[in-house]
């Protein structure tokens, strides 16, 4: 694997919930491979504690993986593209809702912000 050490990368987290722990995984796995984690939530992913876990319990497990606040809000994901503060952008967990939004240019949550002012191109993988 291409050394990923230094990277900035929004890692974006949608409201598929039992996929969360999977996220947190990976989100750690690249944390310590060096890669600069930028956590983005939809207010939905943020705010919501389903039987997958409390909302402030998720959030507290992000920050302290991270070292950074999330950016749950369209005024905190704004300046991400005009700044230039990432690199890349992965939507892990992305819902179907996500995606479909994707790809038609809303931007209505901070994910989709994040998206649409990086300018990032959505390839969809199927098996």
């Amino acid at each position: 694997m291409k050394d990923l050490k230094g990277l900035n990368l929004g890692f974006a987290m949608c409201g598929s919930f039992c996929t969360f722990s999977k996220s947190l995984l990976l989100m750690k796995n690249l944390v310590d491979m060096g890669v600069n984690v930028f956590p983005i939530m939809t207010p939905t992913a943020y705010n919501t504690s389903t039987r997958f876990g409390e909302a402030n319990d998720i959030n507290f497990k992000i920050e302290a993986i991270t070292h950074k606040t999330i950016i749950h809000t369209n005024i905190e994901a704004e300046p991400l593209g005009p700044k230039s503060l990432i690199d890349a952008l992965l939507i892990a967990p992305c819902t179907g809702n996500t995606m479909a939004k994707l790809a038609y240019s809303i931007t209505d949550t901070p994910v989709l912000l994040a998206a649409n002012t990086v300018n990032i191109q959505l390839t969809a993988l199927t098996n």
